[in-house]
C-alpha cells in the first residue's frame, strides 16, 4: 500500500476549514492509503490549532487522535537540512523514514522541490485528483 506523509498544515486545513485536505483524510480513513506521521508533525498541528485558531486540546485529540489511530507513527532517524524552515526539513525527515511514496502540503518551499530522494512532493488538490482519477 502507498504510503504517505502529509504536512502539518493540511491536518489544519482538514480539521479547521474542510475541504480538500478533509477529503484527503477520508480516503486515508478508507484504507486507500497508508498515512504515516511523526511525532514533530502531530505536536505541530497541535501547537498550531490550539494557538492560532483557539483550539482547546480535548477538541485537538478530538480530531486528531482517530487519525493518529490508523496511521503508522514513525520515528526519524536521519536528519535533513535542504530547505530554509527547520520545520520543512522535518516533514522530509518524516517521508524519508516511513519510506513514502508522496508527501502532501501546502507549503511553496516543499512544493517547489517537486521529488525528494524519489518522493513525490504535491499539493492537496493534485494528490485528491490523483486519488479520484
Amino acid at each position: 500500500m502507498m504510503r504517505v506523509v502529509l504536512d502539518s498544515n493540511v491536518y489544519v486545513s482538514a480539521f479547521h476549514f474542510g475541504g480538500t485536505a478533509e477529503q484527503i483524510l477520508r480516503h486515508a480513513e478508507g484504507g486507500i492509503f497508508e498515512l504515516c506521521v511523526s511525532q514533530f508533525i502531530a505536536a505541530e498541528v497541535t501547537r498550531v490549532l490550539t494557538r492560532k485558531f483557539g483550539w482547546t486540546e480535548e477538541d485537538v485529540s478530538e480530531a486528531l487522535g482517530p487519525i493518529l489511530e490508523i496511521s503508522r507513527l514513525v520515528k526519524p532517524k536521519r536528519t535533513v537540512s535542504i530547505v530554509h524552515d527547520a520545520d520543512d526539513n522535518r516533514i522530509l525527515e518524516c517521508a524519508l523514514e516511513a519510506d513514502a511514496r508522496v508527501i502532501v502540503t501546502g507549503d511553496d518551499h516543499l512544493l517547489r522541490l517537486r521529488v525528494f530522494q524519489g518522493i513525490q512532493i504535491v499539493s492537496p488538490r493534485a494528490f485528491l485528483n490523483w486519488l479520484v482519477y
